[in-house]
């Protein structure tokens, strides 16, 4: 591991990370010599990551987390620190998309449970976890948002709007914490093969459309965006903050045909 991206005595949370993005996160971090608190709603999922980094030689623990609940956020904060003593790195990739269809059409309900667990969640755990890294001297957050937080949707529209909100909340925790040594990003991935996107990615016509349209011709990965993750949590990014990485294989800077 070249030196300027070893995370050696480093303490990574990240959320939802049981599987997909958050999983390939998780172990990055992990590969990079940080010690993970892996977490996601249940805890026998995040057990198989947790032995999974431990068989190749890295430190990880399950805290079990429904991030839209307050007291299971503190306590996943509380874990954390009780077992490796601070927080230097923060993920916060757990999201929902639970409706897919017209705005017009979405009951209320549903589109509060999409803001809480998408954008008060990331509120709420950042500012429980800021003060414990700002007491170390500083840190990382970072926050998996969506390119869909910069474009308009017929059908995902609440998604969307809950990762713009992202985007946002990221460039104002730069600004607040900023002046004592937190930095604070998001990432913007695009089509990822994982779980989560799986209605998507199966759909044939679209999956062409997605391959045919980006510019590296093909959707993304998780590991395409876990080293993006590994980057902004390194000192190789100690000058960036309160910035968006697109992470789309071009997707979004390709001329419309």
């Amino acid at each position: 591991m070249n030196a300027i991206f070893d995370l050696k005595d480093q303490v990574a949370i990240v959320t939802g990370s049981s599987r997909g993005i958050g999983r390939a996160i998780a172990e990055q971090m992990a590969a990079a010599g940080a010690r993970v608190t892996v977490s996601s709603r249940k805890a026998q999922a995040c057990e198989e990551v947790v032995a999974a980094i431990r068989a190749r030689g890295g430190e990880a623990i399950t805290v079990p987390c429904n991030v839209s609940d307050k007291f299971q956020l503190q306590t996943l904060v509380d874990k954390t620190l009780s077992t490796w003593g601070r927080i230097d790195i923060l993920v916060c990739n757990a999201a929902v998309n639970p409706y897919y269809g017209p705005m017009a059409q979405m009951p209320e309900d549903v589109y509060d449970k999409v803001m809480n667990c998408n954008v008060k969640s990331n509120f709420l755990l950042c500012n429980m976890a800021a003060p414990h890294m700002a007491a170390n001297g500083g840190g990382a957050i970072i926050i998996v948002s969506s390119i869909g937080g910069n474009q308009g949707s017929a059908t995902l529209a609440a998604y969307g709007i809950s990762k713009a909100a992202d985007f946002s909340l990221a460039k104002n925790l730069a600004i607040e914490w900023g002046p004592k040594g937190i930095r604070a990003n998001c990432i913007a991935p695009g089509l990822i093969k994982t779980d989560f996107s799986r209605a998507l990615w199966e759909n044939a016509k679209l999956l062409k459309n997605v391959e045919e349209g980006t510019p590296v011709r093909r959707i993304g990965l998780p590991e395409d965006v876990s080293g993006v993750a590994l980057f902004l949590a390194s000192r190789a990014a100690a000058y960036i903050t309160g910035q968006t990485v697109v992470v789309d294989g071009g997707i979004t800077v390709k001329e419309p045909a």
